[in-house]
């Protein structure tokens, strides 16, 4: 008896299908173990924390917005890095940074931080430049110290009842422990993983960065969402069938924003540090969303599906 071989369309389909059911069979497998990944991860965060905040007294580097201090902008080229050493051990932690033209690159202004008094710092500038600094070359801006911890202390709260608010929204729309509590984790895991990072890239916080980490909560508990709605409330679906579904929404969602956020990062990183290290901040914390969401809360859920079964 001769085989019939299938027609090339339907083939290739049941190819695809098999290669589905082996993805599928592997992670029936491997997903308790998968979970190792993040959880790994998420000790190393929280010992760096504890060392960094038993050696800095705080779990950011700070910048003068949160610390207090002057930042000067002076108009022109003028070498930042020569700047620093000359006048390092007269102005308290002193930094630099150039501002360029969108277009051509070429430095246009520079940006002096320190801790010194806006006074003392006009002085010691004008005296190394050499000219008088005024409202048409150069601009100041002082933020007492008092006023910046406070700031700081009221974004800090402002943080914990965001996630908070978040947590009780989850609780009410899925009304089951286990799935709700995966998404927290999910998210909590991504801004402790994202913290850490940035402190180990030596970034200094800005208010603005405080912000995007308010940003970073909205964007990684919607794929968290998705993923949990996608696996408890459609029935008449294999689990992996579900997952899969959801996989591709949640990550075309997450690398259309990512990319987004890494274009945007290209174009201000040269003119706005305020948006930079919004843009930077949220860029590292998309991506630790794809590892929280599709291997933490995938795991999780998949877990306690499978024990409820």
């Amino acid at each position: 008896m001769t085989r019939v071989r299938p027609p090339a369309r339907a083939y290739f389909k049941m190819e695809k299908e098999n290669k589905k059911f082996n993805l599928g069979k592997f992670h029936d497998k491997y997903y308790k173990l998968l979970l190792l990944i993040p959880l790994i991860l998420i000790l190393f965060s929280f010992i760096y924390l504890g060392v960094f905040y038993s050696q800095n007294n705080e779990f950011i580097y700070k910048d003068i917005s949160l610390t207090g201090g002057t930042s000067a902008t002076i108009n022109g080229k003028i070498d930042g890095s020569l700047l620093e050493q000359e006048l390092l051990g007269k102005l308290e932690n002193l930094k630099t940074r150039e501002i360029s033209d969108l277009i051509t690159r070429e430095q246009i202004a520079l940006v002096v931080e320190t801790k010194t008094g806006g006074g003392e710092t006009r002085e010691i500038l004008e005296d190394y430049l050499g000219y008088k600094l005024n409202e048409e070359n150069s601009s100041f801006e002082f933020t007492g110290s008092t006023l910046g911890e406070g700031f700081y202390q009221q974004l800090l709260i402002a943080i914990f009842f965001a996630f908070i608010f978040m947590a009780i929204v989850v609780f009410i729309i899925f009304r089951t422990f286990v799935p709700s509590i995966a998404v927290i984790v999910s998210a909590f895991a991504d801004i402790l993983m994202t913290l850490v990072l940035v402190n180990f890239l030596g970034i200094q916080m800005s208010s603005a960065g405080i912000v995007a980490f308010l940003m970073l909560i909205g964007y990684s508990v919607d794929t968290d969402i998705l993923l949990t709605t996608r696996i408890l409330k459609r029935g008449g679906i294999s689990l992996n069938r579900r997952i899969f579904g959801a996989f591709k929404t949640g990550i075309t969602m997450t690398l259309t924003s990512l990319l987004a956020v890494v274009f945007a990062l290209m174009i201000v990183s040269s003119f706005s540090i305020v948006l930079t290290q919004i843009f930077t901040i949220l860029a590292i914390g998309l991506g630790f969303d794809i590892l929280n969401t599709w291997i933490t809360n995938v795991s999780i859920l998949k877990w306690h599906v499978k024990n409820k079964k």
